[in-house]
């Protein structure tokens, strides 16, 4: 038991009771609007999704394909294990329609073993339609949401080519609640003129909101992203938090989060040829670690 904050392991044991679950990262092709010129094009100027997708979880494979792959490569560390079935990649409510989404997310529940969904969206991909087509299947299994929100300041997600609003955030949250419909938010720390108060902003912000579950990491610098041009031709400067001060940040962040929402993760972690900075070199086990060797000390 984390004595420190509810973390996501906790969240897990109360969500699905009595049995140990994974998540299998799921590319179902969906594409992004932020990309595809629907809202925007070129997409938010930090993303390289590869940087985040898993070897077996590969677009050109069928949804039951890309799962059973996933169940291979856990299946031999824990052969009772169950599954989730996560909508990674890219915006995992944006389709052609509903019925699309509907094809998909039946392959997955259908997989022997994957008892939930966690799909990963924005908050402006989210119509009423496809609310009401998570809602049905959370009547038949767990339906988790989570939804990319990276900071609560709307000149912040200008700058960083977002196109959708705080106000959609809001929306979006609450429409889900009370669907029933479990949400989780993400956040992202050392966004280009955000320090560290504006981040806690944005973690008071949407602790305000009826969510389960909050994921926040840094600010990584992918090499070849618009964020890297950027910050080549002198566009914007950033400077990225040393660990030290993460670490310090993370603390606080901790004391703002209140107990009922579960922090799922603090840090990213993309392949190391990758990233431009920060450069730690630590793994996430060894962040956690740190971290909880920091509160101990602190009596927190």
């Amino acid at each position: 038991m984390n004595p420190y904050y509810k973390d996501y392991s906790a969240y897990l044991a109360e969500r699905f009771p009595g049995v140990k679950v994974q998540k299998i990262s799921v590319n179902a092709g969906l594409g992004c609007p932020n990309r595809d010129g629907t809202i925007g094009t070129g997409g938010c100027i930090y993303c390289d999704n590869s940087s985040f997708t898993p070897a077996y979880c590969m677009a050109g494979d069928d949804v039951a394909i890309q799962l059973e792959k996933g169940k291979d490569f856990f299946s031999h560390k824990y052969p009772e294990m169950k599954y989730l079935a996560y909508f990674q990649s890219f915006t995992g409510t944006y389709s052609q329609g509903v019925e699309e989404l509907r094809v998909l997310y039946d392959k997955a529940i259908a997989i022997p073993d994957v008892v939930g969904l966690i799909i990963g969206t924005r908050p402006d991909t989210l119509p009423d339609e496809v609310i009401d087509l998570l809602s049905e299947i959370n009547d038949r299994l767990p339906v988790i949401v989570e939804i990319g929100v990276e900071t609560s300041d709307n000149d912040t997600l200008r700058l960083i080519n977002r196109n959708h609003t705080w106000s959609d955030v809001v929306s979006a949250v609450r429409r889900l609640s009370g669907r029933g419909i479990d949400v989780g938010v993400h956040l992202i720390a050392g966004l280009p003129g955000e320090n560290m108060e504006r981040t806690l902003q944005s973690v008071r912000d949407v602790c305000r909101l009826p969510i389960s579950t909050i994921k926040i990491h840094q600010l990584q610098v992918i090499r070849g992203t618009l964020l890297h041009k950027a910050i080549s031709q002198g566009k914007i400067n950033i400077e990225p938090y040393t660990l030290e001060q993460y670490l310090k940040l993370c603390i606080m962040i901790i004391e703002e989060v209140p107990r009922h929402i579960a922090i799922e993760r603090f840090l990213a972690s993309a392949p190391p040829q990758m990233v431009v900075a920060p450069q730690w070199g630590i793994k996430n086990y060894e962040f956690v670690n740190k971290l909880r060797s920091i509160l101990a000390r602190k009596n927190l």
